[in-house]
């Protein structure tokens, strides 16, 4: 199968990814795709303790993501990637992974950001990074939980 499913989501490997969007996406494999977070070893300890048994969790950096993804080596996984930010999934295509979709969960507010929908503020670059996703063939979805009504990008960022 490979990647199933991308989605931003800043707060990375939490609740709503272990219990909802794990097995609604039938995953195998977890993986968390961030050059800083690779490299914090006691972050990466927090996130394995929350693993769901039977599944594998990944968290590593952008050029290991690619190289890993083009070598095949997650062909016989489904794979769930979370991701803090787009630029992120436009290295990952730009590298050559073919990502089949992209759920926006929470992108936090901050300086210089907009509240485009409630749990998700973009600044003027995460707004442009959204729409070169989509003009690169990725569609980008808003969609918090597995139950929710997914949503367009379009529809909250034009």
């Amino acid at each position: 199968m490979g990647l199933v499913l991308a989605r931003i989501d800043q707060r990375l490997i939490h609740g709503i990814v272990v219990t909802q969007w794990a097995g609604a996406t039938k995953a195998k494999r977890l993986m968390v795709v961030d050059d800083e977070v690779s490299k914090d070893e006691v972050q990466k300890a927090a996130m394995r303790m929350s693993k769901p048994a039977g599944t594998g969790m990944s968290i590593i950096d952008v050029e290991t993501a690619i190289t890993n993804f083009n070598n095949g080596k997650y062909d016989s996984h489904n794979v769930f990637m979370i991701v803090r930010e787009p630029e992120t999934l436009i290295r990952l295509v730009e590298g050559g992974v073919k990502i089949p979709k992209v759920n926006i969960g929470i992108i936090f507010d901050g300086e210089g950001k907009e509240t485009v929908k409630k749990m998700v503020s973009v600044d003027q670059k995460e707004r442009a990074d959204l729409k070169k996703l989509e003009a690169m063939g990725v569609p980008v979805t808003f969609h918090f939980v597995p139950g929710d009504q997914e949503e367009s990008l379009a529809t909250y960022i034009k």
